[in-house]
């Protein structure tokens, strides 16, 4: 069930291709979580520390996890309005301490071009917390057997 009312109410009139935003969000969110600690000098810990991130020994590791089980959760389609809350956060952190750095040193276009992946990934979980996971998940799967019981209650 949805967290919140979906722009698309009813789960079978969704467009099936939210499948695809939903698979591409997922599928990039897991790998970046997964590379933080198989590269961990270079897009874990290491990069947090060159940043300035406070206790990147945490927050690299946490942020890591928030991206494997949030995109894992994208890619099954379950709890995806709440899933794509912390990811929503994620990039918002990512692009103030990677992007805006960009931004006040040389400019609008090098941010623009830097922050192009990081624009898309938190446009697309915008795009999820406000629709849902569309009908080709487990959020879908979960709604349909709660309406057909409640049916056979109602009965």
């Amino acid at each position: 069930m949805p967290i919140f009312p979906p722009v698309f109410n009813d789960l079978e009139k969704k467009p099936a291709a939210f499948v695809l935003i939903r698979l591409i969000v997922g599928s990039i969110f897991l790998s970046e979580g997964l590379q933080k600690f198989l590269f961990s000098e270079s897009l874990g810990v290491g990069r947090f520390i060159k940043i300035g991130i406070p206790a990147p020994e945490i927050m690299a590791p946490f942020v890591g996890v928030v991206e494997i089980v949030c995109g894992t959760l994208l890619l099954v389609g379950l709890f995806s309005q709440i899933a794509a809350i912390p990811l929503i956060i994620d990039m918002l952190v990512a692009i103030s301490t990677t992007k805006i750095p960009i931004l006040l040193d040389k400019g609008f276009w090098a941010m623009a071009h830097e922050a192009r992946v990081d624009s898309s990934m938190l446009l697309g979980s915008i795009f999820l917390l406000l629709v849902g996971s569309g009908r080709w998940s487990l959020d879908a799967i979960i709604a349909n057997k709660q309406r057909k019981a409640l049916r056979r209650g109602g009965d």
